[in-house]
């Protein structure tokens, strides 16, 4: 029976729950996922804790706050120049309190996304931290296959 090592190609079937207990992920009721540790599918809080495990084992993990997604971070909260959000994306765009908006990278190959925290005169306020930052996390895994 094969155990995870680091680098291994893995099938599971997992469960990521925030410290509601609300789902956040949930592979159980679906197709399994098929990832590969070290590749930054998962948290590497969350890969270390699959290191080990057998083909077949279930388990469930408690991570502590800031153990999966860090610590928020006070620097990733940014207000952004109205000018500039027109400038990169629809002029006249509305933004509201909870309202997720994707940026561009610096290179334009991919997106990051900020949350609207606050909205002033000529400026918004939005949060780049995880959304899980701080918080604590139930992390439950039945492993299927591993290579």
């Amino acid at each position: 029976m094969n155990s995870v090592l680091p680098g291994s190609f893995l099938t599971l079937h997992y469960r990521l729950a925030g410290p509601d207990g609300a789902d956040i992920i949930n592979t159980f009721a679906d197709k399994a996922a098929t990832l590969s540790l070290g590749t930054g599918e998962l948290a590497p809080a969350m890969e270390a804790r699959l290191i080990g495990l057998a083909e077949g084992t279930r388990a469930t993990f408690e991570l502590a706050a800031g153990e999966a997604f860090g610590e928020r971070n006070p620097e990733l909260m940014q207000r952004v120049k109205r000018v500039l959000l027109d400038e990169l994306g629809d002029p006249g765009e509305q933004y509201s309190v909870g309202d997720v908006v994707q940026f561009p990278t610096p290179d334009g190959q991919g997106a990051y996304a900020g949350v609207v925290r606050e909205v002033g005169s000529g400026w918004v306020l939005f949060d780049f931290n995880h959304p899980l930052a701080s918080q604590p996390v139930t992390f439950e895994v039945h492993v299927i296959g591993v290579l």
